[in-house]
């Protein structure tokens, strides 16, 4: 960002600090001066560099304000009138002369217009020559260069169309200005000259009929303002940071306007940008102000309020510092401080979005009060406290599955489209960046799974061979996006993968059966540390359709927790192995970690040992293939309502033989019995046995074979 020292001191009073305190004051404010040169007439420029969250100091006033807070000199906001005359008087009506519609209100927060007729387009005044040569910028014409006045001096760009050039929208008669996106390889020609072609997620403010400028980067040179236009339309807007950097870096284009657009220009900040703008475009061009302007977008937001509590202020420095100084120093810049009990009340102005929490107001009372100040310890007192309980938890599921035999990994965040899309939900799009230094794996995963099968076919390739197969895990992030917009959506997932050992050439069903309950396994013994004995009461397993085909549809199951959404445990589909390059068969699980981390720290349940023992009796059901283990579990659990002796039910094994029938197995599940007041016999167990075989055949149509 460059600045002149003459353009600084004149809203400063009084305005008369050298370079040299200027230097100083910006420096001790946290602004590195890359540069300075004396310019002719024995003015300096600066080049500053401003920080990416400091997009309030990428303009003269905003610096010029830092500077008044340093050296204790008043800050003098410039009026909404010009240089030398006041704010002009207004004729006509605006919507007489041109329509403003907002189709985009998400990308374009507040777009406003102005007109002004009868401009006299020419050369520039000295005073405006001199302050835009005076920080790097050429005269263009008295209309242009107010627009880039406003954009140095405020930090607001702005831009300024040839009326006459500007098509109406069909049945309107007058001018339009329309925001919208652009349609897929729609054309602007950009005032640098250039024909560009855009993709239909770019921002264009178009007219009734085509794109006459890039949102937030460039005008049009369609309706660019020359020495013969007469009227003007003064757009004073601000665009959503993202879409602004993405057209940008795609189209490689960087302006003095897409910079301050990145970095945040406040919606609440363009009423007085665009007041200034037009009346100094009056005063340097002539014409007529017409009354009024459109605006369309978003609702104005209220302005933040942030706690601060002088006590915590004094803790963080190290240093005591009394709620008036606080007060005093946070004034300087702007901060509206009202006091209460053990708080300070802070309003944040509209031109300092970075200022969200109490530690950046300590941040800035540090900053305006002098990092010298802060004194040096010779020794720091150190407080000794168990690690927080997410710190615990995460400590608890790494040492959990190394016990359990898994190998924790560290994957890339990319993975290549088409492994993506065998990954990602149907109600959600993957998200790919744009860059070619990507290669082959543009793609952020939407699983962690993705970078779990990419290690798995490293090691398989390097013939890797673990006891029992090999198992992995990794914590990391999963990203996607809502289709057909550029909402993000980001969960923390804890992802395993774990062969599926098998002893002949392919793994039978049973087999697979048995690595997905290995992964069960695993499952339950996770929760049962995280949140012990009562959390693992909660965990259920509930048969579903995938949600991605990249899993085996008669293995799919969604995991819940204390009736919140846990994640989902399958086999993989044999396609979305292939796409790694994996022919063995491997069983995978997703689980959200927050949903974990919430179920720690374990609670303890202390119970008597019983006085009585056990009896345990097995049932061998016969039930169709489709029956799943839940179901048999549930019609068990049904007649223990009102059978109070049936402690528990077990999973012992399945059978499938030829002597069942085809598509039969049989389910074999243990019973186990206990009579709080006395020992029970074998025999006594026999009604709720005859209860449960009735309620097997009544609900899964069970069958019980005989000697």
């Amino acid at each position: 960002m460059h600045i002149a020292a003459k353009w600084l001191n004149s809203y400063l009073q009084p305005g008369d600090l050298a370079p040299a305190q200027i230097e100083h004051a910006l420096i001790d404010a946290g602004f590195e001066i890359e540069s300075s040169e004396a310019l002719s007439g024995g003015d300096t420029r600066f080049d500053v560099a401003i920080t990416s969250n400091r997009g309030d100091a990428l303009s003269v006033v905003g610096l010029a304000r830092e500077a008044a807070a340093k050296t204790g000199r008043a800050f003098k906001f410039p009026t909404t009138g010009g240089m030398t005359k006041p704010e002009p008087a207004a004729s006509g009506d605006v919507a007489s002369a041109i329509t403003l519609e907002n189709l985009v209100p998400a990308a374009c927060p507040l777009f406003t217009l102005r007109v002004i007729k009868g401009v006299k387009v020419g050369p520039s005044p000295k005073w405006l020559v001199d302050a835009l040569e005076s920080v790097g910028q050429r005269s263009i014409n008295n209309v242009v260069d107010v627009t880039n006045f406003i954009n140095f001096e405020l930090g607001n760009p702005c831009h300024v169309f040839d009326l006459a050039k500007l098509a109406p929208t069909p049945g309107s008669g007058k001018p339009a200005i329309v925001v919208r996106e652009a349609t897929e390889g729609e054309k602007l020609l950009t005032l640098d000259g250039k024909q560009r072609v855009l993709k239909g997620s770019d921002i264009v403010v178009a007219d009734g009929a085509r794109a006459q400028g890039l949102a937030g980067i460039m005008g049009g040179g369609d309706s660019e303002v020359s020495n013969s236009t007469v009227d003007v339309a003064l757009e004073v807007a601000t665009w959503d940071p993202v879409k602004v950097r993405t057209t940008a870096r795609r189209l490689q284009i960087r302006t003095d306007a897409s910079h301050r657009y990145e970095r945040i220009v406040d919606a609440r900040t363009l009423e007085h940008a665009a007041r200034r703008a037009a009346s100094l475009i009056v005063e340097v061009a002539g014409g007529q102000l017409l009354s009024g302007s459109l605006t369309a977008g978003r609702p104005l937001e209220p302005r933040l309020v942030v706690n601060l509590r002088p006590a915590r202020c004094s803790a963080i420095l190290g240093t005591p510092v009394s709620a008036d100084e606080i007060a005093g120093l946070l004034q300087r810049i702007e901060i509206g401080v009202e006091k209460q009990a053990d708080t300070l009340r802070c309003t944040i102005p509209v031109f300092r979005p970075d200022l969200t929490r109490e530690i950046d107001l300590i941040e800035e009372v540090a900053r305006l009060r002098g990092l010298d100040k802060i004194p040096l310890a010779e020794k720091l007192p150190v407080a000794v406290k168990r690690p927080q309980d997410s710190v615990r938890a995460r400590r608890a599921i790494g040492s959990a599955l190394s016990g359990l035999g898994f190998f924790e990994t560290v994957t890339f965040s990319f993975t290549r489209p088409e492994r993506a899309a065998a990954f990602i939900a149907s109600d959600l799009a993957i998200v790919g960046v744009d860059d070619d230094r990507r290669g082959e794996e543009p793609t952020l995963r939407p699983s962690v799974l993705t970078g779990l099968l990419a290690c798995r076919k490293a090691n398989l390739d390097a013939r890797v061979t673990n006891p029992g197969g090999i198992r992995l895990y990794e914590t990391a992030a999963a990203y996607a996006q809502k289709p057909g917009t550029t909402e993000s959506v980001e969960h923390r997932n804890l992802g395993l993968l774990m062969d599926v050992p098998f002893a002949g050439k392919s793994a039978t069903l049973a087999e697979k059966q048995d690595g997905l309950r290995a992964l069960r396994g695993t499952i339950e013994s996770l929760v049962r540390t995280l949140g012990g004995q009562r959390a693992l009461a909660t965990l259920k397993f509930e048969a579903a359709t995938p949600h991605a085909k990249a899993f085996d549809a008669g293995s799919y199951a969604k995991i819940t927790l204390d009736a919140k959404p846990l994640g989902y445990c399958s086999l993989l589909a044999h396609d979305a192995g292939a796409l790694f390059g994996i022919d063995i068969p491997l069983a995978a699980a997703e689980l959200s970690l927050a949903t974990l981390l919430a179920a720690f720290p374990p609670k303890s349940q202390v119970a008597l040992l019983p006085e009585f023992p056990s009896v345990e009796r097995d049932l061998s059901p016969v039930v169709a293939e489709s029956v799943t283990w839940d179901k048999v579990a549930s019609v068990v659990d049904t007649v223990r309502v009102s059978a109070a002796r049936i402690e528990s039910c077990a999973f012992i094994g399945t059978y499938r033989g030829k002597q069942l029938g085809q598509g039969k197995k049989s389910v074999t599940l243990r019973v186990t019995f206990r009579d709080k007041a006395k020992t029970l016999r074998h025999e006594e167990v026999d009604p709720e046995i005859a209860a449960i075989m009735d309620r097997l055949k009544q609900d899964v149509s069970a069958e019980f074979r005989t000697a």
